[in-house]
């Protein structure tokens, strides 16, 4: 595997879009753009996708943090990349169209990643910057984070974005940053349940290491079964979420490492995970 070459591979004329580095069995993934706010630019969506590929295929990975160099998470979609387009003959569609494909196929490995991923917030998030860090499985803020869907300010409805906030918030207070174009604090975004915690900007990536850490603790493939099983129940009808989730735990405790790990627990000792 030779993700942390690749992402922290240097060109002649800019830095990586993104860089990795190991922390034991978590991934620190850090979008480096900081002179544009980390935007989602088409390479960096690239290269972002090309290193979730990896991370699902190394199973010594076992949790990953996404992080934003410099003072911002993400601005989201590079605007200026975007208004370059339009001098397209086809006024920039079929890049729009591509541009965006490539951020939905990054959200999706997101969350069929087999491990936790944790968006490590400080700064701002805003439009697909915020969709990123909604994606995530967890949030963990600094104080001066701030979250906004605020497309419709430049004439865009954060359409796409949508998708992951109305997944994690109120109906009523999505259609409010969508509509209004409102920019809320790290506190709103934790009342309303967009992140996890909010802490000193100081304390961020040790609040982010812990989750980490913790998460990384556990068997891979139980997480990874787990995470899968929590996103489809929830689109499902409460009957049906049952009746699925009685099959997936009865194959849950059919795995090597349920039986390893209740063992543990009853002889007070710490798991030695198998299936991972």
């Amino acid at each position: 595997m030779n993700i942390l070459h690749q992402a922290n591979q240097m060109d002649a004329d800019e830095a990586a879009p993104i860089l990795a580095a190991r922390e034991g069995a978590v991934l620190i993934v850090t979008l480096n753009r900081p002179q544009a706010m980390n935007a989602l630019s088409m390479p960096l969506l690239d290269a972002l996708a090309e290193t979730l590929a990896e991370v699902e295929a190394d199973k010594t990975i076992r949790a990953v943090i996404i992080a934003g160099g410099g003072k911002a998470f993400s601005a989201g979609h590079d605007l200026r990349e975007i208004t370059a387009q339009r001098t397209d003959e086809d006024g920039g569609r079929a890049f729009y169209e591509a541009l965006f494909s490539r951020c939905t196929d990054v959200m999706l490995a997101i969350r069929n990643l087999p491990v936790a991923v944790i968006a490590e917030v400080d700064g701002i998030a805003t439009a697909a910057g915020c969709q990123l860090a909604a994606t995530c499985d967890m949030v963990i803020a600094s104080e001066r984070a701030r979250f906004g869907v605020n497309g419709v300010d430049a004439g865009l409805f954060c359409s796409t974005p949508m998708v992951a906030l109305s997944r994690d918030i109120p109906e009523k207070a999505a259609m409010e940053m969508l509509v209004l174009g409102e920019i809320i604090e790290a506190q709103r975004a934790l009342d309303l349940g967009l992140v996890n915690r909010v802490v000193p900007s100081d304390r961020l990536r040790g609040a982010a290491m812990a989750f980490a850490e913790r998460a990384a603790r556990k068997s891979r493939a139980v997480i990874s079964l787990g995470k899968k099983a929590f996103y489809e129940q929830r689109e499902l009808p409460l009957e049906e979420a049952y009746e699925r989730m009685k099959k997936v735990i009865v194959g849950n405790m059919m795995m090597a490492d349920a039986c390893e790990g209740i063992d543990a627990f009853l002889k007070k000792r710490p798991p030695d995970w198998q299936d991972s």
